[in-house]
């Protein structure tokens, strides 16, 4: 501390020139009588960080965040001149964004570490990471990278249907970039004729908007019908003729006439992965699973206590993006019968809706109970013990039913034999004939429109680390899920209720 405050001149050092000395009489000396009369032999002691040699402050300075350096430059002359330094923002580039190799091939260019930082990768810092667009129910995932010279927007698409194993498509929808050096740049990188001109604006915090400033860039000489087909082979990987189903081919025409409307403008709010804890069944993250008529999806899996919860990014018009798709219950393990026996839907039912009718009476009594309590206490008739020994029953009696599957299910991590039941509808026959553990859980369904939305029954399975599946009883369907491997920086959410208080504003997006 004393050595600190001598180098910025502040403090107990700056003090010392003000002390008495001790001579006859207790006359005060002046500050320039401080000063020791014998001339030192060592080299003077700086007494601020002005006096410090270059080298050491470019030290100094590369180790403070690239924010708060433009108030530095205030402080005088010699400390402006020093922050011309690339070594410091070549640094900052570097621990702030991860450039390493790119910094040299920008440098070869003619573009200084400090010309990027401050008119690219600082101005722009608030859009990396992870975003959900506005496009009504279907929805969509955007990664914000930095990449060289650029900030580039991918949109994540899943891969064609049913291939839920293959890795995820991207398609660039915006870049910035510095290759003139005198200012940021935004080209919109949508449609078939290559970057034209572009706009970002912020609408508030952890939301932005894109717009296009030359739209006719998106057409194409053909026509609509010529950009539908080139849409189509891009995102089903397959012409409308190879698509035999009529309702999929509404669905598919609905979707495109839909998106198309958002080729000029669009807003993006941010959204978070899911903070991991150690009693997470497994790590949470993003997974790419079939829905039917409808094709991949992107949902994301979180843990919240005994709960697990499938949340859209992507959606369609039956379930929009942003609603809760999978609720799965893990403190009712489900115990599969023999290999036979799955192989019969009725069995299966059987199994879940029993636990489903638990689960329905628990909340019944609940909220009888609380019903009954309420009554009490306001017409003042109950005794207070009475009524306290009847809730603590219905609450043992609740926890005596949940208790009892746990104690009853195999926590090995075993593979244990798995098969679909005859009847059950898979896009994917290439399923795993193994699985670790099984869950009862209720999935979303709806209307076209979202339309009468209610939670069915279901069995939730756990295949391995990177994949899980749900077989949808009243649909006689079954989704398998395969996890996003890509690495997504910026992502992370800062805390477990930022990320709750995330989820909840997702659902309100496309309710």
């Amino acid at each position: 501390m004393a050595v600190c405050a001598r180098l910025c001149g502040v403090g107990q050092s700056r003090s010392c020139r003000r002390r008495h000395r001790g001579g006859p009489g207790g006359v005060v000396a002046t500050a320039g009588s401080c000063r020791d009369p014998t001339p030192s032999t060592g080299p003077p002691h700086p007494e601020s960080l002005v006096d410090l040699p270059p080298e050491l402050l470019v030290e100094i300075f590369s180790l403070l965040p690239g924010t708060v350096l433009p108030n530095v430059a205030l402080v005088c002359r010699k400390f402006r001149q020093i922050l011309n330094t690339e070594t410091i923002w070549r640094k900052r580039c570097m621990e702030e964004f991860g450039m390493n190799e790119d910094l040299r091939k920008m440098e070869a260019r003619g573009v200084s570490s400090q010309d990027l930082y401050v008119k690219l990768l600082h101005p722009y810092r608030h859009i990396l990471g992870l975003w959900q667009p506005d496009i009504g129910p279907y929805g969509g995932l955007l990664n914000v990278v930095v990449d060289g010279l650029f900030v580039i927007g991918w949109m994540y698409l899943p891969p064609h249907d049913p291939r839920v194993e293959d890795p995820m498509r991207r398609r660039p929808l915006f870049r910035i970039h510095l290759l003139d050096c005198k200012k940021a740049t935004v080209e919109c990188m949508y449609g078939h004729r290559g970057p034209h001109k572009g706009d970002i604006q912020t609408v508030k915090k952890d939301e932005f908007s894109t717009k296009c400033n030359q739209t006719d860039y998106h057409r194409m000489p053909g026509g609509r019908q010529e950009e539908f087909r080139t849409w189509l082979e891009d995102e089903w990987g397959r012409t409308l003729e190879e698509i035999f189903h009529e309702h999929m081919q509404e669905l598919i025409l609905m979707k495109f006439i839909y998106t198309s409307q958002y080729d000029n403008c669009l807003t993006y709010r941010r959204i978070y992965l899911p903070p991991t804890m150690p009693s997470d069944l497994l790590k949470p993250g993003l997974f790419k699973g079939t829905y039917g008529s409808h094709g991949l999806e992107i949902v994301m899996l979180s843990f919240h206590g005994t709960s697990a919860r499938a949340t859209k990014l992507t959606g369609d018009p039956n379930v929009p993006a942003g609603q809760l798709t999978l609720d799965v219950d893990l403190s009712r393990p489900v115990i599969l019968p023999e290999l036979e026996q799955q192989r019969k839907i009725e069995e299966l039912s059987q199994i879940v809706m029993r636990i489903h009718d638990e689960v329905q009476g628990e909340a019944e009594q609940q909220a009888s109970g609380a019903s009954a309590t309420g009554r009490c206490a306001a017409e003042g008739a109950c005794g207070g013990s009475s009524g306290a020994e009847a809730e603590e029953g219905d609450r043992g009696a609740a926890s005596d039913s949940c208790q009892s599957g746990p104690e009853e299910s195999n926590h090995s991590d075993d593979p244990l034999p798995f098969v679909l039941p005859l009847g059950v509808m898979a896009r994917n026959e290439v399923y795993p004939r193994s699985c670790r553990k099984c869950f009862y859980g209720t999935g979303l369904i709806a209307g076209h429109g979202f339309t009468s939305p209610e939670r069915t029954p279901g069995l939730f399975v756990l295949f391995d680390e990177d994949r899980f599946g749900f077989i949808w009883l009243e649909l006689k369907s079954f989704s398998l899920y395969s996890r996003l491997t890509d690495h997504l920086d910026h992502a992370h959410a800062p805390s477990m209720e930022r990320f709750e208080a995330m989820l909840r504003n997702m659902q309100s997006w496309t309710s």
